[in-house]
């Protein structure tokens, strides 16, 4: 099956593929995003795939997920070791395994909470890092008041449209459309322009400050 037409270019970098590793829980919607992923970016034209890795499936267990997106065939399959975005979905996972391994230097890094880098016990990694590139995005409060379900995956994803340009907003409404028809997807598209929003805002602060 063929890609469809174009809509958008892809990150200009010197590697054609893009490589996403999203962190969460069980029950978090954390497979699901990498593939809501995989199919906006399908959708604007370029090749991805996506898939998972269970340390264990039951509810709240950590559960990695990956989302790999190329303006050329994908041959390779294995887990993504260097990633040039980290999504994490529940904050707690950020002190009990080294999510930041293997980050590119000028990667992008959004995760769900309320509070900064520094409150939650991270701030070495605005000097690690591009801080302008790093961002929280409180996903599961803007899904409880757009979904009335504390599920951030969709969330997060209008976030990360906003964070790294590497796929529209548009079509990661238009993924999650696909995925949830009525009701539940249109809460979660209100839910991920929220989170675009918030993302270009905060974004638009860092650059005056």
């Amino acid at each position: 099956m063929r890609p469809g037409p174009r809509t958008r270019s892809v990150v200009a970098k010197e590697e054609s593929v893009y490589q996403v590793r999203i962190h969460g829980r069980g029950g978090q919607g954390v497979v699901t995003a990498a593939e809501l992923l995989s199919v906006a970016a399908f959708m604007e034209g370029r090749h991805a795939q996506a898939f998972p890795t269970f340390g264990s499936e039951r509810t709240g267990a950590p559960v990695v997920s990956f989302c790999r997106i190329d303006e050329r065939p994908i041959r390779v399959r294995e887990p993504i070791a260097e990633p040039d975005a980290l999504i994490v979905q529940d904050p707690t996972l950020l002190h009990q395994v080294d999510l930041f391994d293997g980050l590119d230097p000028d990667g992008y890094i959004l995760i769900n909470s309320t509070r900064s880098f520094e409150e939650l016990g991270i701030g070495e990694l605005l000097e690690r890092f591009s801080p302008q590139r790093l961002l929280t995005v409180p996903a599961t409060e803007l899904a409880r008041e757009h979904l009335g379900r504390p599920l951030p995956n969709a969330v997060l994803l209008g976030g990360f449209a906003g964070l790294s340009g590497l796929i529209s907003l548009e079509s990661v409404s238009a993924a999650v459309r696909d995925r949830f028809p009525g009701k539940l997807g249109e809460g979660n598209v209100a839910a991920a322009q929220a989170a675009f929003d918030y993302v270009r805002d905060e974004i638009e602060q860092v650059a005056h400050a």
